[in-house]
């Protein structure tokens, strides 16, 4: 029966053009309230700009080990995960754990190009530091989505966050880019949050605002995203580092370690009374790893 046939396959295509039909119609839908909730957060937080592009900031580490900060990226489409980039903190000389200081080297690894390019069009002079990343095959850094300017930043952080933000694009003579940066409320409460913007003293959003239940997501899913990298680097920290190549240190004994010190890096570092002090870790182990790194082993 041709005819049926026929019907049949006219009937897939119709339907499978209606299904194409109703998920651009949803797609339409979607950014069409995202594009509402972008106005409504630049509203909210005084900018003249349309919000194409925003940046949100995060950093992530347990007492300053295996650091790193992420940036997400939202626009009217969404979350364009595409152009997520995660940085392994690297500064020599930061103190473990110092916020401030991972955030000023995040974003000037991320601004630094972008800086670059604004100076050429300026014909400016700008430090002609290195390409971000160029020493670092882990980054996720890639030339080709970098140059982008964000119409904001959002920065996971009070006032000390801002400041340091707005140093950093200072400094790179970055323009046209606002900062943005959110203290988490009393107790952490969601809703308490703190708002600091340039030009406007620290403020907070009404608790039913939809800039605020926004501002929420973008933040909730730039640490989810710095957590996840941060739980990626510990995995690989414990699954592969030079105490493989020590005898006499075994899955037990390197797992204590790890979990003493954090990286290898603090491990050999150490010195054999802190190495003798770890549980688990004889003297005569805690021996053969001093020597590993400090008489050639390492």
């Amino acid at each position: 029966m041709p005819g049926h046939s026929a019907g049949k396959k006219r009937e897939l295509v119709d339907h499978a053009e209606q299904n194409a039909r109703e998920a651009l119609s949803r797609k339409l839908a979607e950014t069409t309230s995202q594009e509402k909730l972008l106005a409504a957060l630049a509203e909210a937080f005084g900018l003249a700009c349309k919000l194409r592009r925003v940046e949100i900031y995060d950093n992530s580490h347990i007492m300053g080990t295996n650091a790193v900060g992420a940036m997400v990226v939202a626009g009217a489409g969404g979350f364009m995960k595409a152009h997520y980039r995660t940085f392994n903190i690297r500064g020599e000389d930061l103190t473990p754990g110092d916020d401030y200081g991972m955030m000023r080297e995040v974003l000037k690894r991320r601004f630094t190009r972008l800086a670059r390019e604004q100076a050429a069009e300026h014909s400016e002079n700008v430090p002609d530091e290195a390409r971000p990343g160029a020493d670092s095959g882990e980054d996720e850094e890639e030339e080709e989505t970098f140059p982008q300017k964000p119409d904001l930043i959002l920065i996971d952080g009070g006032q000390g966050q801002f400041d340091a933000a707005r140093d950093i694009l200072a400094e790179l003579s970055v323009e046209r880019v606002a900062i943005a940066a959110i203290a988490k409320g009393v107790d952490r409460n969601a809703g308490r949050e703190t708002f600091f913007v340039a030009g406007k003293p620290p403020f907070r959003l009404s608790p039913r605002d939809p800039a605020l239940y926004f501002v929420q997501r973008l933040r909730d899913e730039a640490h989810r995203f710095a957590i996840g990298t941060h739980r990626a680097r510990r995995k690989k920290e414990f699954t592969k580092s030079p105490l493989d190549e020590i005898a006499g240190v075994g899955p037990a004994r390197k797992r204590a370690l790890l979990h003493a010190f954090g990286t290898a890096k603090a491990i050999s570092r150490a010195g054999l009374s802190d190495l003798e002090k770890v549980a688990g870790i004889n003297a005569a182990t805690a021996r053969l790893v001093y020597n590993f790194f400090h008489d050639g082993g390492g």
